[in-house]
């Protein structure tokens, strides 16, 4: 038996979903965002249906699919300000968990046409009943799990009533999803952000947000960023006192003492921006008999030769600069202690001196770990140390630098989004 004619509005949706898989699939962050992942197994069943029997719409009816709701979550998972997304449904109500404008948030995202959206209707169809749902339960959340934020987002618009509920009964401010929103240099409060315009996909114009304090009578205010010092110079001996130029040079270029944006940087980092590896060394170190480089780095040589291989194909400090560049750069006491312990039993000459300089250049905070990040449970995989480093830089909201990549998806797996941005590893090579 022939199989019944396709309707153009199913064969529509069917072009469109796997677009949206295509463009997923695409996508160069896909192996570091389990939310995007998540998406895509969810894109690929939403196509299987529509590829099946069973999606053709009655006579008068529109077509029943999920594809709406999974593109538009797709355009808030991308957007700028949404950073480090949990992965998909991690509590009824909530689609994910992120740092949005570097504040923990959970995300609501609404595809409905907003004439069906009702405001006080009985649940689950009432959105005032889902909104007061999920605040509860972020107000009764740990500490390592409770949002300060919660991010409305109505990919259709939403009514007027809608709207108004939303500000009388919860204080919801309305925001532009239609901005990126980055830090104000030159204001004096905590919550100094600034919009700048940017590239959004056509479709996220009809997008309407708003932002929902969880804390009741709107939060805490944050205390200004005291002022704070440089670290003190390491003790080394320079080598004929020259000073270093190239990559590294411009590297140190881009840190801007008198920023208000914060860079946390963990003792990988640090390694990596002064590592010969990163500056110049990797013809030197190849050139060395192969014995002579085995007998040094033991059973690190792999290791360190598929980072001298790496670095001829992409140079870590183009990506490290693009991290800093124009911030300001801070360490905890714990990495300052454990770099220059580093630095002094494996550095080469030149590497010492890169790292007294780049030291120059940082800014040491005391070991202040967030609350919310002590209240994990200490692990193998969540060890204290680690969690001093994170957290300090989450205390001071700011995304911590890292090759450290098991400890942050041992974090992402405990549901609580932490701000990170990764960098590929390199050692000190000791030349």
């Amino acid at each position: 038996m022939a199989a019944p004619p396709v309707s153009g509005e199913v064969e529509l949706a069917r072009a469109r979903c796997r677009e949206l898989r295509d463009r997923i699939a695409a996508s160069p962050s896909l192996p570091r965002r389990p939310a995007l992942r998540s998406l895509l197994r969810l894109v690929a069943a939403e196509l299987r249906f529509l590829d099946s029997s069973r999606p053709e719409p009655a006579a008068g009816r529109p077509l029943s699919s999920n594809l709406p709701h999974l593109a538009a979550l797709h355009l808030v998972l991308e957007h700028p300000a949404v950073r480090c997304p949990s992965r998909l449904a991690p509590l009824p109500g909530v689609d994910f968990a992120c740092a949005f404008r570097g504040r923990p948030a959970w995300a609501l995202l609404s595809a409905r046409n907003p004439s069906r959206l009702a405001w006080a209707a009985a649940p689950p169809d009432g959105l005032r009943a889902r909104v007061a749902a999920v605040l509860e339960s972020a107000r009764g959340a740990p500490p390592a799990t409770r949002p300060e934020k919660l991010l409305l987002v109505f990919a259709r618009g939403v009514g007027a009533d809608p709207a108004r509920g939303l500000a009388e009964e919860f204080g919801a401010v309305e925001i532009d999803l239609l901005a990126e929103f980055v830090r104000d240099a030159d204001h004096d409060e905590e919550e100094g952000w600034v919009s700048v315009s940017f590239l959004p996909n056509e479709d996220m114009r009809s997008f309407r947000a708003f932002e929902i304090d969880v804390a009741e009578g709107g939060g805490e205010v944050s205390s200004p960023l005291p002022r704070l010092l440089p670290s003190p110079e390491m003790e080394v001996t320079e080598h004929g006192g020259k000073k270093l130029d190239g990559g590294f040079s411009i590297f140190m270029g881009k840190m801007k003492m008198g920023s208000r944006e914060l860079v946390n940087l963990d003792t990988t980092a640090l390694v990596a921006i002064v590592s010969g590896i990163s500056n110049g060394g990797v013809e030197r170190l190849m050139s060395i008999p192969e014995a002579e480089t085995r007998a040094r780095f033991k059973c690190n040589y792999k290791f360190v030769m598929d980072q001298a291989h790496s670095e001829l194909q992409y140079p870590i400090l183009v990506e490290l600069g693009d991290a800093v560049d124009g911030k300001k750069c801070i360490i905890c006491e714990t990495v300052s202690s454990e770099f220059k312990e580093i630095v002094t039993m494996c550095g080469g000459p030149e590497e010492q001196i890169r790292a007294s300089q780049l030291l120059k250049q940082l800014i040491v905070v005391p070991d202040s770990p967030s609350a919310r990040m002590m209240d994990l449970p200490t692990t193998r995989k969540l060890a204290m140390k680690n969690k001093v480093v994170f957290g300090t830089g989450d205390h001071w909201r700011a995304p911590t630098l890292t090759a450290n990549m098991g400890f942050v998806r041992a974090v992402s797996q405990s549901g609580m989004p932490l701000l990170t941005m990764e960098h590929r590893p390199r050692a000190l090579i000791g030349l």
